[in-house]
């Protein structure tokens, strides 16, 4: 019986055997890691969906997706990517919380182990990245900036919000939202120095920044979080929806805000191509395909009157929930 038994056993770990070595035979998939700035915010839930798009339509790619929960977390950001270079992933897709040394440095260590990057969204020093995937941000913030001055017929007077110093896409954003506003000589730049953050950063700016606001005809944020924040803040001092007030991005109570007319104007990315473009770049350049330096994923402005509009609705409502399983 014990004869038996040993037998037995021998024949299962043998099969047992076979099947591992069978799957470890199998084709081995190429692995890309997309690094976000956040991962609360709708914009990189949208990334997200289309990072999951383009793996869907490559059978031998997977991704995996980390990164630090708050935008500004650039150590959190720096650890991640540390993290898949030692790991070892094929490829690289970034979306840089600052343009810096800090991250550059870590572009130019995973070249080194063989890992290549792409980065999307916001721009970041040097020359080691493969492609750069993202919006004409300064085409998005003169966007703004032409809208603002069309809703206060080329006069009166404006505050600009910041973001964060160090985020390249809201810095270019920002500065074409001035370039815009500097050709119509009779609108005055009475504010454009005080930075937001995140949604409380950015409310408590704006509540400093009321006695400007109470003086301004129109007002100008450069992303979601930023836009957001002032919202709130108009909407506690009672001056929503009668100061002309254009943003950038989009979520949910934006979106409502705007078919209420208390925002007048988001101007939109394609946060859903954005992902979707940079895992295909990535993928690209892995198979030593030619890849494009710069690739624009597009942007529009949405306003109370063309929200409805089939294109727009796909840029101020992108469908990320399809794609990351959520419905």
């Amino acid at each position: 019986m014990r004869r038996l038994l040993t037998v037995s056993m021998c024949l299962a770990g043998a099969v047992l055997l076979s099947a591992c070595a069978k799957q470890a035979g199998g084709p081995k998939k190429t692995v890309i890691a997309v690094i976000p700035k956040g991962t609360t915010h709708s914009f990189w839930k949208s990334v997200h969906a289309g990072a999951v798009k383009a793996e869907k339509e490559l059978p031998d790619v997977e991704v995996i997706w980390k990164g630090a929960m708050k935008e500004d977390d650039l150590e959190g950001q720096t650890k991640v990517m540390e993290d898949f270079i030692v790991r070892g992933v094929d490829g690289i897709v970034l979306a840089p919380t600052h343009h810096g040394p800090a991250l550059q440095i870590q572009v130019r260590n995973a070249k080194k182990r063989g890992i290549p990057t792409v980065i999307i969204d916001s721009g970041l020093g040097g020359t080691e990245w493969a492609s750069f995937v993202a919006t004409d941000n300064r085409n998005g913030g003169r966007l703004g900036g032409e809208h603002l001055a069309k809703l206060l017929g080329g006069k009166g007077k404006v505050v600009m919000m910041r973001y964060l110093e160090g985020s390249a896409s809201t810095e270019n954003r920002e500065a074409g939202f001035l370039e815009a506003i500097a050709k119509h000589a009779g609108i005055e730049v009475i504010s454009d120095s005080q930075r937001g953050g995140d949604i409380e950063r950015s409310m408590k700016t704006a509540e400093n920044l009321m006695p400007k606001l109470r003086e301004a005809d129109g007002v100008f944020c450069p992303n979601e979080t930023s836009t957001f924040g002032m919202l709130r803040a108009l909407e506690d001092a009672g001056l929503a929806g009668k100061i002309k007030f254009v943003g950038f991005d989009s979520n949910p109570k934006l979106v409502d805000a705007l078919r209420k007319k208390l925002v007048d104007g988001l101007v939109l990315q394609d946060p859903i191509n954005m992902g979707y473009m940079g895992v295909k770049t990535m993928v690209q350049h892995l198979q030593k395909q030619k890849v494009e330096p710069r690739v624009d994923t597009g942007c529009g402005v949405a306003t109370p009157e063309n929200m409805d509009d089939p294109t727009i609705q796909d840029l101020l409502n992108p469908n990320y929930k399809k794609w990351l399983g959520e419905d």
